[in-house]
Parts: C-alpha cells; sequence; structure tokens
C-alpha cells in the first residue's frame, strides 16, 4: 500500500459517506463548476473544510431534499456539476418527483451522494431505512447506480462519476464499520465488476457491505472443498453483462447479497440478465418484502440473515 494510499485512506476515517465528501472536496479544487448542496449533511458527509474554504462552493439547503433536487437541476442548466449530500431515505423518496422530472427527465449531470443507506439507521426505524432505494434509482432513466463496497471504492467511484453524462446515484454508507475490501492501486470503471475472489463451482455477486460477508463466505467454503467466485458488482446500472454472463457459464450457480429488498434491487437485476442470456440456478440473499424491524444495525442485519452464514449456506444449497 503507496503512501499516497494510506494518506487518502485516513481522511475517510473509515466511512464512505466521508470518503464521497473527500472527494467533492479535490473535485471541487480541480473544477470550478464542481459545488456541493448540502441536506443537512455539511459533517455527516464532511464537508465542513469545503465550506470554510470555499463558501461559495456549498450550498446548505437544509432539510429540504426536493427544493435541493431542483436547485441542483437548475444549476446544471447552467453549466454547474453538482454534487447532491443526503440522507439515502430522503434524498430518494421525498424528492423523487423532483429528481424524475427535473434531474433524470432532463438529463442533468448531477451526482447523488445518499448516505445512511439500507439498514445503517437501524434504529431509527423504517422510515429511516432505505431498503428500495435501487429499485427506484434502477426504474430510472439515465440514471447511473453505484454501491461502493468500501470507503477506498466510494472515492474512486465519485471520481469517474464526475464527467459522466447523466445522473448518478452513489449508495453510502453511514456510521457502522465498513472493512475495506479494494485492493491499493485498483482500478475502477463504471460498468465493470471487480472479480475478487476466483472459484469454479458457484459464483456469489454481491454489492456494498455485503461484499465484505461474500469474501468471509468464500473461506468459510473453501474450507469444506466449495470453490466461490466473489464478484464486488459496484455498479448496478449500467451492469456488468459480461462479469454474470461469464460466471454463469463457468460456475453454473448464482447466489447474489445484497443489504436491499430482493425486489428490484441487484438480485433482480442479475436475474433480468440471465433469464434472458442464460438462466442458471439462483439465490437470492437480500431483506424481505417488508418493512425491516428496529435495532442496532448489525443485529438487524443477522436477524435477516445478511451474513456471511446465510450467504455460504446458499452456496451449498446450490451445490447439493
Amino acid at each position: 500500500m503507496s503512501a499516497g494510499h494510506d494518506d487518502l485512506s485516513a481522511r475517510f476515517q473509515g466511512q464512505s459517506r466521508l470518503a464521497f465528501g473527500a472527494a467533492v472536496t479535490d473535485l471541487a479544487g480541480q473544477d470550478p463548476r464542481v459545488v456541493a448542496l448540502s441536506a443537512d449533511t455539511v459533517d455527516l458527509i464532511g464537508l465542513r473544510q469545503l465550506m470554510q474554504d470555499s463558501p461559495d462552493r456549498v450550498l446548505e439547503t437544509g432539510i429540504a431534499e426536493q427544493n435541493t433536487m431542483g436547485i441542483a437541476s437548475g444549476l446544471a442548466t447552467v453549466g454547474m456539476r453538482p454534487h447532491v449530500c443526503g440522507y439515502a431515505p430522503f434524498i430518494t423518496a421525498r424528492s423523487m418527483e423532483q429528481l424524475r422530472n427535473d434531474v433524470a427527465y432532463a438529463r442533468q449531470p448531477v451526482v447523488i451522494g445518499a448516505a445512511c443507506s439500507g439498514i445503517a439507521l437501524g434504529v431509527s426505524g423504517g422510515t429511516h431505512h432505505a431498503v428500495e432505494d435501487l429499485a427506484l434509482m434502477r426504474a430510472m432513466p439515465n440514471m447511473t447506480v453505484l454501491v461502493p463496497a468500501d470507503p477506498m471504492e466510494a472515492y474512486l467511484l465519485t471520481i469517474a462519476a464526475a464527467d459522466r453524462d447523466g445522473p448518478v446515484y452513489v449508495r453510502l454508507g453511514g456510521r457502522v464499520p465498513e472493512p475495506p475490501v479494494t485492493p491499493p492501486g485498483a482500478r475502477l470503471e463504471i460498468g465493470r465488476a471487480q472479480v475478487l475472489e476466483n472459484g469454479s463451482d458457484v459464483t456469489v455477486i454481491a454489492c456494498g457491505c455485503l461484499v465484505t460477508e461474500a469474501l468471509a463466505a468464500a473461506r468459510d467454503c473453501a474450507a469444506s472443498g466449495l470453490s466461490v467466485r466473489v464478484i464486488n458488482m459496484h455498479s448496478i446500472k449500467p451492469l456488468d453483462s459480461d462479469a454474470v454472463l461469464a460466471a454463469a457459464a463457468e460456475t453454473g450457480r448464482i447466489v447474489t447479497a445484497e443489504e436491499h429488498r430482493l425486489p428490484g434491487g441487484l438480485g433482480s437485476a442479475v436475474a433480468e440478465l440471465l433469464a434472458r442470456r442464460h438462466p442458471v440456478p439462483m439465490r437470492f440473499v437480500a431483506l424481505p418484502d417488508s418493512f425491516a424491524v428496529v435495532g442496532p444495525t448489525d443485529q438487524v442485519r443477522a436477524r435477516y440473515g445478511l451474513t456471511a452464514a446465510a450467504i455460504a449456506g446458499a452456496c451449498r444449497e446450490l451445490v447439493d
């Protein structure tokens, strides 16, 4: 790991939400068109330094996500590169009309950093869980949907999204641990997945916080002689069709894993592709089609089987 990589990682403090803020800050230093819009998230996203150094580059719009999205569209219309910073459950559902009509329909170059996604705010209950956001964003024409697995990947994908033609949704974590999985020196490309482990018996395609669990599941399976390929599908839309089809052809079995409800998320995207191009047996590790219980994030994840043990069990079920 290079010193540069170490210095960069230290800025993130193990949090993808802060990595997004660091990327926006760095982009603002390079491009005068870059501006951040905070929906009461200056400290959550880590924009305080940018606000102090360049107060005209950060707009605090408050808890008014609909207005935030409309302002972002307006700024994009006059040539700016707005980066919206919000809480995932609110920046999606609350501003859906503006996001659909003002941003996606108009194909505006707005990058949306959605912090505290999934059940990162587990104790706050269903109103604060963002477990349908991927389905909402996947349904938007012109929208790119990214789910980083760790802070370094969040930083690199945000940098890569800066010149994207059209809106980009970047799904970020909260204040729960996000172990590193991105190899030092990794070169990420939107629409291209990363194969983190090779395997020949079954493939696990995971995104976000479930990538770490998928790697642990692969190690567990290897101990009993089961060879598991692990793919980090950080780009949900566009999906890396080549990686999915190769995994289906070469391993013949697919497990998807995500911190999202089953309808409309990563599992749905993979199944839609394979149903058309290369049907294979599949299993899905995801939240059920219901509102999640209230509780500490790790306990809620365990309750719904968003764990390495559940992923390994799904792999063994396909092979048995």
